[in-house]
């Protein structure tokens, strides 16, 4: 029976991107009555979900921490080109939705994601343990990137409003990319060892006992989870009018658009990191939060600065005095979290606060 059930589950996982990819051919461009929106809508969770599972499989198989990339850079691509998709559709009114969903990204797994799996791992296991040296090189690059891309443009003067100009873009962009290509470096080469899970004393915590998927497995599985991210950002696009409408019926900010963007996009990293802080790996939670913030900012800005040469409206980036303010304050708490190498539930607590308070002013500015 438990065999039977595995096969079943197997199956499932390896049908649903195949499905979402066949229904998008079915419905790219064209307008979707309700009851097809809310198909959509379904196969676009089942492909989050097994987008998380063939994920999971490819980083059992490469192991950690570059397993934890994986799903990464695999988001980033989605957000990227929904992205670009959202903004060549808009014109003018969506000159902010890079802004607002990268800025949506960070607020999400700093807090949310972070907070959660902090909640979770000391509420199950009494404290939450994890390398305070591999986390706060991953938390400065995250502020370092956040502060140049989308705080600097609020500030600049060469181009009115909280706009770059063309150089100023650009040097975002080249500093974007060598930061993160510097952290990846650091995080798979030199001191891979700062990023792995670690036990209450400190020590490395051995790889799992389970034997690893066979390379023909993992390609597979990299196969179905290009598969499920073709899937989701296309059937995302296919829905997202009904969410701008939907926003704009009820008079919400249009950086909510960003946000359930953002949501969309980070939720298979959300199950990844909790499921990750449920087993008391918490570094791997931890590797996973921060990593995306990363690669949202360090991929992100400079493949829509490329794009911005012929999107048709301006490419608006700096963030406004609110958002600043909780961007700072994230920064703070963050340090504060992570010089211990390990959190209580409190720490979880204020980062979820955190995430409530944006999301409130997000909807309530």
């Amino acid at each position: 029976m438990i065999k039977r059930l595995t096969s079943l589950a197997g199956q499932w996982t390896l049908l649903v991107p195949v499905l979402a990819v066949i229904l998008l051919i079915f419905t790219w461009g064209r307008g979707l009555p309700g009851a097809v929106v809310g198909l959509v809508t379904l196969v676009l969770a089942g492909s989050v979900l097994a987008a998380v599972h063939h994920a999971e499989v490819i980083a059992h198989r490469v192991g950690e921490p570059f397993g934890s990339l994986v799903l990464a850079i695999a988001v980033t691509i989605i957000e990227v080109a929904l992205i670009v998709t959202l903004m060549v559709d808009g014109g003018d009114k969506s000159a902010t939705l890079a802004r607002d969903t990268v800025f949506a990204a960070v607020m999400i797994t700093c807090n949310g994601i972070v907070g959660l799996c902090l909640l979770v791992a000391s509420l199950r296991h009494g404290t939450a343990v994890f390398n305070p040296e591999g986390t706060g090189a991953a938390l400065a690059t995250v502020a370092t990137l956040a502060t140049l891309s989308l705080v600097l443009p609020t500030f600049t003067t060469s181009k009115p409003g909280p706009e770059f100009s063309s150089v100023q873009l650009m040097f975002a962009a080249v500093s974007s990319l060598v930061l993160y290509g510097l952290f990846v470096t650091t995080q798979t080469v030199r001191h891979r060892d700062y990023f792995l899970p670690i036990t209450r004393q400190g020590d490395v915590i051995a790889a799992d006992h389970a034997a690893a998927p066979s390379a023909r497995t993992a390609w597979t599985s990299l196969g179905l989870l290009g598969l499920a991210l073709v899937g989701v950002v296309g059937l995302a696009k296919g829905v997202s009018p009904t969410i701008e409408s939907g926003v704009k019926a009820a008079g919400l900010n249009q950086a909510v658009v960003g946000v359930i963007i953002a949501l969309l996009v980070l939720l298979p990293e959300t199950i990844a990191a909790l499921r990750s802080a449920r087993r008391d790996r918490v570094q791997t939670s931890l590797n996973l939060a921060l990593g995306s913030a990363m690669a949202s900012i360090g991929l992100t800005i400079p493949a829509v600065a490329l794009a911005s040469v012929w999107l048709p409206g301006p490419l608006v980036l700096g963030l406004g005095s609110t958002d600043m303010l909780l961007l700072a304050l994230t920064v703070v708490v963050s340090s504060l979290t992570v010089v211990p190498g390990r959190a209580t539930p409190l720490q979880g607590g204020v980062h979820l606060v955190l995430f409530a308070a944006y999301l409130e002013l997000a909807i309530n500015p």
